[in-house]
């Protein structure tokens, strides 16, 4: 009988407690997805890794007005106040990082690309100690690979896939790590670029109004698999080591994304109540007016890691920036007010003349975010340990929705806004300080008590 060799688990290091600890020590509910975990599954996106997460859901939810990808929106434990992706609404319950700096804004949190990742972290709330606002159901951290001063390193990936009954989409990644300045530096840079495919037609059709008799027809976009998106990206991150002792570590990381088409589908399309001439379609919509999301964002951060006696003091910066242009078609609206309750006899030009009365949406968003966290931490090996810390942040978000109607007369139209019936127009403001610790105490080998406490002040 040969003797086989003991088989034992690595070691995995997590930083979900704003220090570095061996997860199998760490006394929360806390699990973890490793690179090796991450890669087997051929984990790309959000959805892909919240699956392999029991206590985490989510929902997707594009820019402005526009449904599709874009946004996501997390909840924890069926917790589901708050982060419903309204813009006048509740912060989300789920906090969002990428290694120290949060990407959750109003609507929900960036869609991070899983390339180069290290592990994600996800953290059961309620979090409010150390992480704050928006982590009272829970806190979910991405965590990336760092630039690595010891040695050169590269690699790319390359993905072709097809959608049953869709289209065919792709995806390119590759990353490059570039020691420097006699191994006391080193650069990290990570790039994508992916095609996701339709699998949603847009179907050619008519549609007529019963108080006008008007007849629509979509002829100019109706499109077989026209719910695609395509996305560019790159992460950019930099590490100098000072001396011994002190660390800096900036990032970079921009994305652009054009999305177009409707992710959902009308199980109606074709049907008589639904004011259509044509057939039925499975996944299918009928569509009158442009529907898309033009997504641009960029976030830079810089992380100061250094030692003061034998504490360890950290500094965290990021400043979000992000920009998205969208379009919805909202003809439904308009088509079943008129069927139901004859809204369309109250549309009409500046001649009397009964016009179409559907409606279409342009909307932007203009998202600003900027947060610093200052914190320090007692030696690990210490029976009683320390974390303590300052937060502050300020977020904006400026809102603009149009809701028009083409033709509409001056009399009927918000004043100063030509054909437009509904406007949102805001701007939001949300700004959090916090002071916030947690003390851990070694009872015996096997037992560790904890107490925290976080004071906080929001204003929106």
């Amino acid at each position: 009988q040969k003797d086989k060799e003991a088989r034992t688990l690595d070691t995995v290091t997590v930083t979900a407690q704003k220090r570095e600890e061996n997860l199998q020590e760490v006394p929360i509910s806390l699990q973890v997805l490793g690179n090796a975990q991450l890669e087997q599954q051929n984990v790309s996106s959000f959805s892909d890794y919240a699956k392999m997460i029991p206590s985490l859901s989510y929902g997707t939810a594009g820019g402005g007005v526009f449904s599709g990808p874009g946004f996501v929106q997390v909840y924890m434990r069926g917790v589901a106040s708050g982060g419903d992706g309204n813009h006048s609404g509740s912060q989300p319950s789920v906090g969002m990082y990428l290694d120290e700096q949060p990407i959750t804004t109003i609507q929900g949190a960036l869609d991070i690309h899983m390339y180069d990742i290290d592990r994600v972290e996800a953290l059961a709330g309620p979090q409010g100690t150390l992480y704050g606002a928006s982590s009272q159901s829970g806190t979910v951290r991405i965590i990336t690979k760092k630039p690595d001063p010891s040695g050169y390193a590269a690699g790319f990936a390359v993905e072709a896939n097809a959608i049953d009954g869709g289209g065919i989409g792709h995806v390119l990644e590759g990353f490059v790590n570039l020691p420097m300045n006699n191994n006391t530096a080193a650069v990290r840079l990570v790039g994508w670029q992916k095609h996701d495919a339709g699998w949603v037609d847009n179907l050619h059709g008519t549609r007529t109004y019963p108080t006008s008799g008007i007849v629509a027809d979509n002829a100019a976009f109706a499109k077989n698999n026209y719910n695609t998106a395509d996305t560019a990206g790159v992460r950019a991150a930099m590490r100098f080591d000072i001396n011994d002792r002190w660390t800096i570590t900036p990032q970079l990381i921009a994305q652009k994304m054009k999305a177009h088409g409707s992710a959902g589908i009308d199980p109606l399309v074709g049907s008589a109540s639904a004011g259509y001439d044509s057939s039925y379609g499975k996944t299918a919509v009928k569509h009158f007016y442009p529907e898309f999301s033009d997504d641009r964002w960029y976030q830079a951060a810089m992380t100061v890691e250094g030692k003061i006696g034998n504490f360890d003091l950290t500094y965290v910066f990021s400043h979000l920036n992000r920009d998205v242009d969208s379009a919805a078609d909202y003809s439904d609206y308009g088509y079943w007010y008129d069927s139901l309750a004859g809204y369309g006899a109250y549309f009409y030009d500046n001649n009397g003349n009964l016009i179409n009365p559907a409606q279409h949406i342009n909307a932007t968003d203009r998202y600003r975010r900027t947060s610093h966290e200052l914190r320090i931490a007692s030696p690990q090996d210490n029976r009683l340990r320390l974390v303590a810390g300052l937060f502050w942040q300020n977020q904006s978000h400026d809102i603009l929705q149009n809701y028009q109607i083409d033709g509409l007369a001056s009399v009927l139209s918000v004043s100063g806004w030509p054909n437009t019936i509904w406007l949102t127009r805001q701007d939001r403001t949300d700004d959090d300080r916090a002071v916030f610790g947690q003390l851990s105490y070694d009872l015996t080998d096997r037992l560790e008590l904890n107490a925290g406490g976080r004071w906080f002040h929001a204003r929106n």
